[in-house]
């Protein structure tokens, strides 16, 4: 029986029967209905475990206590597809969004524009925008509502003219244009809008380049000591793209990307067509293997200081892990090995991890201990073996 300090280092299907399905079993039986949401189920990391969690929540058919339903919404993408597809058919109910009668999709985003828009005219000439705007914007989403959320957060956000942002949009971005091209148009509009100098530039690839393939999300404090750069370029940078990231207020929570596509457009040379903003997958990858190695290298044995070789990771505070191992040299740790995986790594790079297993493999397996990751640094140390050039 796992307790409550040790469950979130288990496995999805201890957690799920630990924490949802046994505690719902054992509710007193009664009419009861619960509705649980999973959003942007795609966006989880790994393929086995989307498939996984759709098998798990299929049993919560059996429940006799409880009605429970499960709503989740993802991107069409053939694993989750195939997921599906092996449940039974009774189990669920699809709807796909693109089925939607196209009148009902441009009709919502017409209202969600005039809604929102609203609060703006304070000081604008009225009426504004006006029907034709309207129009203009609802053409311009081409049934996307990323494109008029990200189209109203550029107009709202910032200090400057609401009517001369919304001039911008409608005067840089053309008809007779694919969805995904009004998408990127907008994005590279704000973006321009937004970076300026060659200094700009360098850091918005920097920060936002190394957000675009980092593995986890982390607060903007930990993505600076990450980068090891100062936390005032990083602050700046989101500053300056909160049309397209999600800056908590609170700077404990991580910062990440409003949606996915604006990572797909900063990584396609072809949709982003201002190579100044344009993120080479593999050069950040390589680079943030190097910023792992470098953080990993200070760690020394006996990293919290423990009174003795049989502690258990039970008796030792969490407060004093996070101390001893902050979140960016945990996250440098844990992730290290699949930045140079997905790399575009030199001959000093080989070197660097020869280096790394000489030097500070033990301190780094210690780390891992602590953090509950040891497993996972089994299978990097079988795909490295797999990987590494012989010497």
């Amino acid at each position: 029986m796992c307790t409550p300090t040790d469950i979130f280092q288990q496995g999805l299907r201890e957690q799920w029967n630990q924490l949802i399905l046994n505690p719902l079993k054992s509710a007193p039986t009664q009419s009861i209905q619960l509705v649980v949401v999973i959003d942007a189920l795609d966006e989880c990391d790994s393929m086995q475990d989307i498939q996984l969690i759709l098998q798990l929540i299929a049993e919560a058919k059996d429940l006799d206590t409880v009605r429970i339903k499960i709503f989740l919404t993802s991107r069409p993408e053939i694993p989750i597809f195939d997921g599906f597809r092996q449940l039974p058919g009774e189990t669920y109910q699809d709807f796909t969004l693109h089925n939607i009668a196209l009148d009902t999709v441009s009709g919502d985003i017409s209202t969600f524009f005039r809604q929102k828009l609203a609060p703006l005219k304070h000081g604008l000439a009225a009426p504004w925008p006006d029907e034709l705007i309207i129009e203009q914007l609802v053409e311009r989403a081409a049934e996307l509502f990323i494109y008029a959320a990200t189209t109203l957060r550029f107009i709202r956000d910032g200090i400057d003219d609401p009517e001369e942002k919304l001039a911008l949009i409608l005067n840089t971005t053309k008809s007779s244009l694919s969805a995904t091209e009004y998408l990127d148009g907008i994005y590279t509009t704000l973006l321009q809008h937004s970076v300026h100098g060659k200094r700009g530039y360098q850091e918005c690839r920097q920060v936002v380049g190394s957000m675009v393939v980092l593995f986890n999300t982390m607060p903007a404090r930990n993505l600076a000591q990450l980068l090891q750069i100062p936390f005032q370029i990083v602050s700046r940078t989101l500053d300056s793209l909160r049309s397209v990231l999600h800056v908590p207020e609170n700077e404990s929570q991580p910062v990440r990307l409003f949606h996915l596509s604006f990572r797909d457009f900063l990584q396609d040379s072809q949709r982003c067509s201002d190579p100044r903003f344009h993120i080479n997958e593999k050069e950040r990858h390589t680079t943030l293997f190097r910023k792992c190695m470098e953080h990993i290298s200070q760690l020394q044995e006996n990293i919290c200081d423990l009174w003795g070789p049989g502690v258990l990771i039970t008796e030792i505070l969490n407060d004093t892990i996070q101390t001893c191992i902050p979140p960016h040299v945990q996250y440098a740790c844990r992730y290290w090995f699949d930045h140079w995986r997905l790399g575009n790594p030199v001959e000093e790079d080989i070197k660097t991890i020869r280096q790394f297993l000489e030097q500070h493999f033990l301190p780094w397996l210690e780390g891992l201990s602590l953090i509950g990751e040891v497993s996972n640094g089994a299978h990097m140390m079988v795909a490295l073996e797999e990987t590494l050039p012989v010497s």
